[in-house]
């Protein structure tokens, strides 16, 4: 998925707006840190204001997204970090592992480069709870297939802690799981447009008419009802920090 970006990232900063409880997350997981290595960047999404922050960025695309006021940015990728040993307090990857060619490689040069904590925020691909996977299962095998494994992490960066990230109902970053509350969004092609995911499986739309039907009849309410009374959900996104 090297280029992907170029062309999913069209109008991406208008739909992936950071949450700011995810936000509070990752800078809890930085700790101390004043130097922070951002690699799979994006257009900015959580990179800290009060820290001095390099981003490395793969698209022209997402790099064009960049606001003024985002941090200085290299076009490159995680495999080859063109930094000195040691060069950075923290680095981070904000659901960005699973885009890369070679994830193990990736990580250990974030290993290489980086002083103290690693924070990855990722998905465990073997756990279940999203409702969208009842209508479209490709989803759990597209997971397994490009999600690294929680045990990986602590095979490629050494000893790790791992937490658990709910997603709120209202959360304003535009990921695959930001709207297990509002299902109606999948339905919206913009929205879909800025979620990887979708670019990546085949015919849809057999999935998304029989969850319009659900909607309109009332039945997808009836099955998950349970969900319309929760504030957060874990979905399996999880926040890696390397113990260092």
């Amino acid at each position: 998925m090297r280029t992907s970006y170029d062309t999913i990232g069209v109008n991406y900063s208008d739909l992936r707006k950071p949450d700011a409880r995810i936000e509070m997350a990752i800078s809890n997981a930085l700790g101390t840190a004043k130097t922070v290595l951002n690699v799979g960047a994006g257009t900015g999404s959580y990179e800290p204001a009060d820290r001095l922050v390099t981003a490395i960025e793969p698209s022209i695309e997402m790099i064009r997204q960049r606001g003024a006021s985002a941090a200085p940015v290299r076009q490159g990728y995680a495999e080859n970090l063109p930094f000195d040993d040691n060069s950075f307090d923290a680095s981070t990857a904000i659901l960005t592992v699973h885009h890369w060619a070679d994830k193990e490689k990736g990580l250990k040069e974030m290993r290489r480069v980086t002083r103290g904590p690693v924070v990855i925020l990722t998905f465990d691909p073997l756990h279940r709870g999203h409702w969208l996977a009842d209508y479209i299962p490709e989803l759990v095998t597209l997971d397994e297939g490009q999600m690294p494994r929680m045990t990986d992490f602590e095979a490629w960066l050494g000893p790790v802690e791992t937490a658990p990230v709910p997603i709120p109902h209202d959360c304003t970053d535009g990921f695959l799981g930001a709207y297990w509350r509002r299902p109606e969004a999948y339905l919206d092609a913009k929205i879909r447009a800025a979620i990887s995911c979708f670019w990546a499986l085949d015919n849809v739309a057999p999935a998304l008419k029989k969850l319009a039907d659900d909607l309109n009849s009332g039945a997808w309410a009836r099955r998950y009802s349970e969900l319309l009374e929760l504030d957060e959900y874990d979905l399996g996104y999880r926040l890696v920090t390397t113990k260092c």
